[in-house]
């Protein structure tokens, strides 16, 4: 049983500890920030904001919703674009990352995805291909997040989103629960050991099992479905490789870390590392299957297309 075999190890006196000495890492997180999952182009190698550039992009995004909750109701016509949510339900948050980074991707360097592999390409095209033959044959050809099966962010990894970016954690002395706002996804996850699953054995978030290095949590999955919402949104394959690491870095913050790796898909791994705050709210039902009128309105519609053709 790993629970309490790393923790001799890099041991904080100022960590939090839970009643048989694992660092307490329970709670709700909120991992909302307007820092951008890659780089902007435009910043180059710029690593860091200045703390000037950063209260300015602050501000920019506190007047921008402001605008945006203010501005008058715009209606929209038969045929044209229906648009997103009202600004009201978003919720990014107002602030950048503490550390000022210019990415929440701290490698490759240049803070950015890398760039496909051969292979990984070729399925990209493929995907395009179809998704633009078959928009809407079934609903298996929308995504798992259109028909409620995952969260968008939720992952596994997770990734701040549009909204929904809390999550809690759960400790026993042998598991880990981790619950995301999104769709409620829950992912149970051993800290200890045991026989991995067949690699032919897939499932929506993966095959995770947990260990301790010193003061930080380590997750390792493998056996991923092909169809998750990051593999999916990504392109990654069931061959795809998660690491993460949430450590307790004081009383406010769990700095959560991963790094995803598939040479059938990228050239080369690549790792976030999203600060989490501490939250005294709570993790909301989301319901998202419940009234879910948009899938028959595409197929719908799709069905509409097919016969004025």
């Amino acid at each position: 049983v790993l629970p309490l075999a790393g923790l001799a190890q890099a041991q904080s006196p100022d960590t939090p500890r839970t009643p048989w000495g694992a660092p307490d890492l329970q709670g709700v997180w909120d991992f909302r920030t307007i820092t951008p999952l890659q780089r902007p182009e435009a910043l180059g190698e710029q690593e860091f904001l200045t703390a000037e550039e950063a209260a300015n992009l602050e501000q920019e995004t506190i007047q921008r919703n402001e605008d945006l909750d203010n501005r008058a109701a715009r209606r929209t016509e038969a045929g044209g674009s229906v648009g997103a949510y009202n600004n009201f339900w978003m919720d990014r948050g107002t602030r950048t990352v503490g550390t000022r980074r210019t990415s929440l991707i701290v490698s490759p360097a240049n803070g950015r995805i890398p760039p496909l592999s051969a292979e990984g390409q070729r399925r990209a095209d493929e995907r395009a291909a179809y998704r633009e033959a078959h928009p809407a044959d079934s609903w298996e050809d929308r995504s798992v997040g259109e028909r409620c099966v995952l969260g968008f962010n939720s992952g596994p990894p997770m990734e701040p989103r549009a909204y929904n970016n809390h999550m809690q954690l759960f400790q026993t002395p042998d598991h880990v629960v981790i619950l995301n706002e999104m769709v409620h996804d829950a992912r149970i996850i051993p800290v200890s050991e045991g026989p991995p699953l067949d690699e032919e054995v897939t499932q929506w978030m993966g095959d995770s099992r947990g260990r301790w290095d010193g003061d930080a949590l380590v997750v390792e999955t493998t056996n991923f479905y092909n169809k998750n919402s990051f593999t999916e949104r990504y392109g990654a394959t069931t061959s795809m490789t998660l690491v993460e690491r949430f450590t307790r870095t004081d009383a406010e913050t769990l700095t959560y870390e991963f790094t995803v790796e598939d040479p059938a898909t990228w050239t080369s791994p690549w790792t976030v590392e999203v600060p989490m705050a501490f939250s005294d709210d709570q993790v909301w039902e989301y319901a998202c299957h419940e009234g879910n009128y948009g899938m028959d309105g595409i197929l719908a519609g799709h069905r509409a297309e097919e016969a004025g053709r």
